[in-house]
Formats: C-alpha cells, structure tokens, sequence
C-alpha cells in the first residue's frame, strides 16, 4: 500500500484560522491551490504566505478579499511589523454563497493569482521567496481543500505536496478525451494530480500513462463504475499484461467527487507499476 510521505497530502476542511508548514520553503515553480466556499455572510478573509508558522513574523504575500460595500481585493507584505504600500483590484472574483478554485503561483517575478481558472493579479516579490515557509489563512471564508506542489528542497529529499499542474500551470476542465506530454518523462517524485466527479450513469473511463509513440502504456488505471471493478494493467509490444483487480473498496463511485495522485517512481521505462492514492474531497 503506498503511503504518502510528509507534506505530500492534502489539507482537507481546515479549522480556519489555519496555520501550516510549506515543506522546505517556497521557490519559483511551486504552486498553492485553494478550494473553499464563500459564505453569504462573509466580511473578509485572508491568506498570507509568510516566514515561520508564528505570529508577528514577515509576511512575504498578504491576500486580502473585502466584501465592505466597496468590494475589492488587498494584496501586500509585512516586514518587520510595518505593512507596505497596498496594491488591490476593485474587480471582485468571488461572489458570496458560491465555491471557488484559486491558485498562487510562484514565479521569478511574483504571487501570479488566479481564481476559478481566471488570472486576478501578479503581486511583485518584496521579500526573498526562499524565506517564505508557512501558509495562513484566517477569516470567514470556508476552506475545503488545501494542496502545495512542487515543495521539498531542491535536492529533492522531501516532496511538498500536490496540485492539479502540468509543468507549473494548472490545467483547468480539459476536455476529454485529453493528450499532454509530461514535460520531463516521470521521474523519482514527480506528482500529477486529476481531479474530477463521477456523473450520473457511468460506464467507465480511463487515465494511461503511456511511453512516447511507442503505443505502449506502462500504466493503465480502468475504473469500471457499474461493474464496480478498478481494472490496473499495462500494454507492452502491442500486448496486454495481466490485469489487477483486487481492491478493498472501489473509490470510484457515481456522483462521488474524487482526486487521484500518482507519484513516480522513475522506471516507467522499465514498465514498472505507478503508485497512486486516490482522495475523496467535497466540492
């Protein structure tokens, strides 16, 4: 059974306030995705990217939505107790009593947010990135799902966490069926995370991941919804290998959200088996 190292899964319905750890720091490339709900009473709530899980310390990234009649979103940092100049946006993504999808991007030159698939605001670096190793969030806002990818050091000694991304950018509703290189191949904790509902009268689907143009997938992940059956093989030199079937429980279930993470183990060339965990969320 694959078990997940420390800072891999998830933060699922977080107490708010929420204070955690980013496992080895922040660096250009990684990625935070947040899922939650605006409830209709909201005033306002918070999400700060800062150094140390402590109060009072630098905050490298302030995220600020105000739902005051003037709605807008604050974006700013604090060093040493003294806040900077504010930068915020009239232009207000979230709207009250509805779920949303936000991500933080971390890149050369800043916070690039996006809400619901949209881009909102890049907020510039005011302070080193590498000194930035903990995640806040307070206020009124419900929070469902919290991910981090891309963490760890970079010598790769502990993985931080994941998010539905494909080289640094989430892909947002791809149609099916869908084809993407993996930018890279996969390799030794490299993480890709499908995140998707069950409809109503399923048959099946499936996820392969699949080596070049050679035809031959080295995992073929076949969840069977009516026969309730979660088929795992692999198809080699025009040929299927012997199928898996056995599970405990079928985690894959109509009308039941459902993310599936699957981690590398760098040899997919060799056709050796992908560990995968797959979660249940709630939307």
């Amino acid at each position: 059974m694959f078990v997940a190292p420390p800072g891999y899964q998830p933060v699922y319905n977080p107490s708010i306030p929420y204070v955690g750890p980013i496992y080895g720091g922040l660096r250009s490339g990684m990625s935070i995705y947040i899922q939650g709900v605006i409830p209709h009473e909201i005033t306002r709530f918070n999400i700060n990217l800062q150094c140390g899980e402590f109060e009072g310390g630098d905050i490298g990234f302030h995220f600020n939505p105000r739902f005051d009649g003037w709605d807008k979103v604050v974006f700013n940092s604090c060093q040493e107790g003294q806040w900077g100049s504010e930068e915020k946006t009239h232009h207000m993504p979230f709207s009250k009593g509805d779920a949303f999808e936000m991500v933080i991007i971390i890149n050369q030159e800043g916070y690039q947010v996006t809400v619901n698939g949209q881009d909102l605001h890049t907020f510039n670096h005011r302070i080193p990135v590498e000194r930035v190793n903990a995640l806040q969030i307070g206020g009124d806002a419900s929070i469902q799902t919290v991910n981090v990818i891309g963490g760890g050091n970079p010598a790769g000694d502990q993985i931080g966490g994941n998010l539905p991304v494909m080289d640094g950018q989430p892909i947002f509703k791809p149609p099916v069926p869908y084809t993407i290189v993996i930018p890279g191949g996969m390799s030794t904790k490299k993480t890709i995370v499908i995140r998707g509902m069950v409809p109503l009268g399923a048959n099946r689907f499936s996820i392969n991941f699949k080596v070049g143009s050679s035809g031959d997938i080295a995992f073929h992940l076949n969840p069977r919804v009516q026969e309730r059956e979660l088929v795992r093989n692999s198809f080699i030199g025009g040929s299927w290998e012997t199928e898996e079937r056995e599970i405990s429980i079928n985690p894959f279930l109509e009308g039941q959200y459902f993310d599936v993470s699957k981690q590398g183990t760098g040899l997919c060339q060799e056709y050796y088996p992908i560990p995968y965990i797959v979660h249940y969320f709630i939307p």
